[in-house]
């Protein structure tokens, strides 16, 4: 068995993975990635290939590095067709947005991390973790082209997407590392990339579609005006969609479609829950999808990856120069993540569950009520005022919805204390416990706010 060092080992070459190796390897420390995929594959994965917030990204791979991967940046608003109420909702969305290749993209972030001095080691499938008596995480195990290696590491930084083995194989026990994950807490994802002869009518949105049941939905977002990313996906918490037929099916009766040719197809896992309680633990560090930082009603995670990822090297690094590789001291990583955008995805975190807990007509009869300004606030900020409107601009429109409406309304009151207690998340783990069984107090009410089943 091959044994090697270094001072940190980063699971995955996705987004969170590269931007946490290129800031340890800007800092000069020794850094391996280890990616499962060959060489030629790496960077190739599932995805909506929208990019919000693409104006500003973290400097450890700056954004002239990615700009060849963004082929449409003139997506403004967002198109969301509600076939049970013949109507076609106009959703501005706020700040910069980009439809990017998202294979293109993937290589360009790997290639940033091996220009400033990352080890990308491919073809290397990391089987488990490995940790002293105090359980403090040393390095892991791998398989590289079919020899047994072993990376000894000062951190552990686990970027290994949605449903990480590493935190099935350690021993989380004694820290506050979040183990309530489960897959109901997660999606199931397909997409394909197709083009077409001419060019869509939408090529300046992105487009929503909710499938006949309220679990489903389906998305077609343009890289350019011919090439398109259709998807489809389904909450896993309940009964799997065929989604592969399904998506199809739909394709099928659009009369764009006609006669389009698919480029590439994939399938994946997305969390659609709150980010980790915690993503620490002595010598360990948890980012992107492996934390659940990921807005829960789009399924948008690239930024919260590429600034994770970035947070965590930036912690890495520290914890190295000061000896110290303790959840203590780590603990800063989750309170920059949760200062940041944690908090709003955990509010938004508040929606997911409403929607879970009525009828597909309902909601939809619901949203083809509201003004389009608030429900992208909703989607993107957790936060909208929902007060006055609710009495005068919907009052014609919400009839037979009313119920749904105020049920919504309530929910949002909930929705804003989440937000401010996670607003005061904790500097220091030795307030965690407390903070924690407020936070679980708060969701109690929103269950039953909402009447949806426990989510966590």
């Amino acid at each position: 068995m091959t044994t090697r060092e270094c001072d940190v080992v980063v699971a995955g070459a996705g987004t969170g993975g590269c931007y946490a190796a290129a800031t340890v390897a800007n800092a000069g420390y020794d850094v391996a990635v280890l990616e499962r995929k060959p060489e030629s594959e790496a960077g190739h994965i599932a995805c909506g290939d929208a990019l919000k917030g693409a104006g500003a990204f973290p400097e450890s791979i700056p954004r002239s590095q990615i700009e060849s991967a963004m082929t449409n940046t003139g997506v403004d608003h967002g198109r969301f067709e509600i076939p049970q109420e013949n109507t076609v909702l106009e959703i501005p969305v706020p700040g910069e947005l980009a439809v990017i290749d998202r294979w293109e993209y993937g290589r360009r972030i790997i290639e940033g991390a091996d220009d400033a001095g990352a080890d990308l080691r491919f073809e290397t499938v990391v089987k488990d973790v490995i940790q002293d008596d105090d359980g403090r995480v040393t390095g892991v195990r791998a398989v590289e082209d079919g020899e047994a290696v072993t990376y000894e590491a000062t951190m552990v930084v686990d970027a290994a997407g949605a449903l990480s083995i590493l935190q099935d194989k350690a021993d989380f026990g004694g820290t506050t590392f979040d183990t309530n994950v489960s897959y109901q807490q997660f999606s199931s994802a397909y997409r394909e990339v197709v083009t077409v002869d001419e060019p869509v009518e939408w090529s300046d949105a992105l487009v929503f579609k909710p499938t006949e049941r309220a679990a489903g939905y389906l998305w077609y977002f343009p890289r350019t005006d011919t090439e398109i990313n259709a998807g489809l996906g389904f909450q896993m918490t309940e009964e799997p969609m065929q989604l592969v037929d399904d998506l199809k099916r739909d394709l099928r009766n659009r009369p764009e479609f006609e006669g389009a040719t698919v480029e590439d197809k994939l399938g994946a896992a997305l969390p659609t829950r709150r980010p980790y309680d915690s993503a620490v633990a002595p010598g360990f560090l948890a980012v992107g999808d492996a934390a659940g930082l990921v807005n829960p009603t789009t399924g948008g995670g690239i930024g919260g990856a590429a600034y994770s990822g970035q947070y965590a090297g930036q912690q890495a690094v520290e914890a190295i120069e000061t000896g110290d590789v303790s959840e203590r001291q780590l603990w800063a990583y989750n309170k920059h993540v949760m200062d940041d955008f944690g908090a709003r995805f955990a509010t938004l975190d508040v929606y997911n569950i409403f929607s879970t807990a009525y009828d597909l007509d309902d909601l939809m009869g619901m949203i083809a009520a509201l003004p389009a300004e608030k429900i992208a606030e909703g989607l993107y900020s957790g936060e909208t005022d929902i007060g006055l409107w609710l009495k005068v601009k919907t009052a014609v429109k919400a009839i037979g919805h009313l119920g749904t409406i105020y049920d919504l309304y309530e929910t949002k009151q909930a929705a804003e204390r989440i937000l401010d207690h996670y607003e005061t998340y904790p500097e220091t783990r030795e307030a965690f416990d407390r903070w924690q069984t407020q936070r679980d107090s708060l969701m109690d009410d929103v269950y039953a706010t909402t009447g949806a089943d426990a989510k966590y």
